[in-house]
């Protein structure tokens, strides 16, 4: 005759005898395998999980995150909050332009530019970034962008769209900056 096994809250009945959960914890019964089964694949999907997807995730929202800090900082016209999401070593490619190689170059362009646009305000920045693509700590993405500036003193408002690629770079810090931008005008809609 087969043996009949049943739970109880005390343990598990074995036939007719009731076998408390120490003796089968304790005596390497079937109870103790399954728990240490169980255990087993509880904790190796969860190294699966961080290994392989887990840190993807966490990456796109850090991403997005900074898209968003991105645009903020432009329609604000922050230019130190802009200059810090660059990368020491990072490189711009403006149409028109020598590459602009390290921050310190770039940043000297932009101050130029702004030197020659006092009272000039940010009044719309929009940018759609797409196809962001994370492997470990380097990211790439691309962007339309559409920004308009009103000049001082009533002149008609310059209303421009570009198209830019970004490669980005996760820090020792672990903040992700820019180490590579590429920019060029884009047709109006």
């Amino acid at each position: 005759m087969p043996e009949h096994r049943s739970i109880s809250s005390r343990g598990i009945w074995i036939g007719d005898r009731l076998c408390f959960r120490s003796e089968m914890v304790w005596h390497g019964g079937w109870w103790m395998r399954w728990i240490r089964g169980a255990a087993l694949a509880v904790v190796a999907s969860w190294v699966v999980a961080f290994a392989f997807g887990g840190s993807a995730v966490n990456a796109k929202e850090e991403l997005e995150a900074f898209n968003k800090r991105y645009v903020e900082l432009h329609l604000k016209m922050d230019a130190a909050g802009i200059f810090g999401t660059w990368a020491e070593d990072g490189v711009s490619l403006m149409p028109g332009e020598a590459p602009l190689i390290g921050k310190k170059a770039i940043v000297a362009w932009v101050e130029n530019i702004l030197s020659q646009m006092p009272g000039y305000k940010v009044v719309k920045e929009e940018i759609a970034f797409y196809d962001i693509q994370i492997s470990g700590d380097w990211a790439s993405e691309w962007a339309t962008e559409h920004q308009v500036v009103q000049p001082p003193d009533g002149k008609p408002v310059i209303d421009s769209r570009g198209k830019m690629a970004l490669v980005l770079h996760r820090e020792t810090t672990g903040e992700w900056k820019v180490k590579q931008e590429m920019w060029n005008q884009a047709p109006k809609e």
